[in-house]
């Protein structure tokens, strides 16, 4: 039987797309603009004869169900609303997730539409000399998690997952490059050794070993370009490939989560992970040892 999440979320996906076929098939923009008040008015009626009966709707199952049918847009969308500040994008993120049935597709959008600013983000954009830090800007009211990422020269992440969660990433300054591999397939678990990862702390338990893991793509993000992940598209992990040049990145990751899986390349050997930030709303965070 399929759950209430999924059918739900089959059903919001099926209405984009079939928002997309309609705008295809008609010509002039007064039949696009046409279109996309047709997709309105579906979305609203579904939204209003679900309400009636699922009123108890988890938004964060029905976020991670999600992940199995979205798989990012790479333009902003035509007809959607235009972010201006660092701060529009924040109010517009927190209207998209007051509601259960969040439009991931317009989160995407608002993540495009933003054009970096330095002036904005400058407060929160804090450099450590030998690892990129994780520097948190909102918390979303724990529905989502805003933060800017600082890659000095050469610096890199580990191979990572993201914990079956929504991840959009948009350059704020420089170039990174992102690298993607396959979700290996679990062959033996064991005991998860000492070792140290960039902004992660080892958990006690949870070593898993695969195959080598395979590389599926690469790219180079460049200033204002965003890149979308999630479980079901694979692992990446990301550097700065620069030796004289520093980079600023900016996250978005919904549902929120505070571990994700590491992973070591030839081996496949995985590691369950505790994620902590560098600084908190512009402010160091100091854990104890």
């Amino acid at each position: 039987m399929v759950d209430r999440a999924s059918l739900r979320c089959f059903l919001y996906f099926l209405t984009l797309h079939f928002n997309k076929v309609v705008v295809k098939k008609k010509g002039s923009e007064i039949s696009k603009a046409m279109a996309y008040d047709e997709k309105d008015l579906v979305l609203e009626r579904l939204k209003m004869s679900l309400s009636k009966t699922d009123t108890d709707l988890d938004q964060e199952k029905y976020l991670r169900e999600a992940t199995r049918h979205f798989y990012g847009i790479e333009k902003p969308l035509k007809y959607g609303p235009s972010v201006e500040t660092l701060n529009d994008l924040i109010q517009a993120l927190y209207a998209e997730f007051s509601t259960n049935y969040v439009n991931i597709e317009m989160v995407n959008h608002l993540m495009l539409s933003y054009k970096s600013n330095p002036k904005e983000w400058q407060k929160f954009a804090k450099f450590d000399r030998y690892k990129y830090t994780r520097n948190l800007v909102d918390t979303g009211n724990g529905k989502f998690n805003l933060m800017i990422l600082c890659w000095g020269e050469g610096h890199g992440s580990t191979i990572h997952d993201h914990s079956d969660s929504h991840c959009f990433m948009k350059m704020l300054k420089g170039e990174l490059r992102e690298i993607r591999y396959a979700m290996p397939t679990t062959t033996t678990t064991g005991t998860a050794a000492e070792g140290n990862t960039s902004n992660t702390t080892s958990m006690e338990s949870d070593l898993e070993r695969h195959e080598s893991l395979d590389e599926i793509g690469q790219r180079t993000m460049s200033l204002n370009d965003v890149a979308y992940i999630n479980d079901n598209l694979g692992l990446h992990r990301v550097e700065n490939t620069s030796h004289s040049d520093t980079a600023v990145s900016l996250h978005l990751y919904c549902p929120p989560f505070d571990s994700c899986s590491v992973f070591e390349k030839n081996s496949g050997q995985r590691v369950k992970c505790t994620m902590t930030f560098w600084s908190k709303h512009g402010q160091k965070v100091t854990y104890d040892k």
